[in-house]
């Protein structure tokens, strides 16, 4: 069966990309997490979708120009704000804190698709390196150079390549550079892609699986992971199958 990934943790009843959401997903069962990381001004790796706050939390402002003192003033309870109190957005290293010990696998989706953040492949890296986590981290990312980046420092972590697109044998041009995962939109992923990609010996991690009927054809398909936002009725709709 397919593995079950948390869309920035359990990101359909909580706020998205908060120890929160982290922890109830885990509590939910799931194989993994996938996650978003930006660099603050003063290079801390932190937890958050998007480039500025203003969606997410009560404040406004861009990632990359506010240190992490600034970023924790507000609360990143998006729509649930005053329901589960306050959450703080959290940084890469408190979240390992949590997981190291876990039998749980991280999607690190770097996000240098609008600013590229130098540096940031290797800050990750060296963070992932010093919790001994290598073996339980996929990096992913649009921006392809970065995954490539992430490749090269790092051969040893697995990678994969996001796209929203209807890319013609992602599986060869995946296979080509080196990299291990094709991470799809889920939409994409008609049966004759499935086999392009499997018969290049790449692995399938697709997003954003929310629907109880995706969830079966996909796993009937054989899809290596599928990352949703809500974990609970995605394993539900698994044992249904397996029932």
């Amino acid at each position: 069966m397919s593995k079950i990934f948390g869309h920035r943790g359990f990101s359909g009843n909580y706020p998205e990309n908060t120890m929160l959401s982290f922890r109830k997903a885990v509590e939910a069962g799931v194989d993994g997490i996938e996650l978003d990381v930006h660099l603050t001004k003063d290079n801390k790796l932190v937890i958050i979708h998007d480039e500025t706050i203003d969606r997410t939390s009560n404040g406004s402002g861009s990632v990359k120009d506010m240190t992490l003192e600034e970023l924790r003033k507000f609360d990143y309870s998006a729509s649930f704000a005053g329901k589960y109190g306050f959450n703080a957005i959290p940084t890469l290293e408190e979240y390992f804190d949590y997981v190291k010990d876990l039998p749980l696998i991280t999607n690190i989706e770097l996000k240098t698709g609008v600013y590229e953040y130098p540096t940031i492949e290797r800050r990750v890296i060296e963070m992932v390196r010093a919790y001994h986590l290598e073996e339980k981290i996929i990096f992913s990312s649009f921006n392809h150079y970065t995954v490539l980046r992430c490749k090269e420092i790092a051969p040893e972590i697995k990678c994969g390549f996001l796209t929203g697109d209807w890319l013609a044998a992602f599986g060869a041009y995946t296979k080509e550079r080196g990299v291990e995962c094709c991470h799809p939109w889920f939409v994409t992923l008609q049966p004759e892609i499935v086999r392009e990609i499997h018969a290049q010996g790449r692995e399938i991690n697709t997003y954003t699986v929310n629907e109880p009927e995706d969830v079966k054809r996909l796993s009937a398909l054989g899809v290596d992971a599928l990352i949703g936002n809500y974990p609970d009725t995605m394993i539900a709709a698994q044992n249904e199958m397996n029932a």
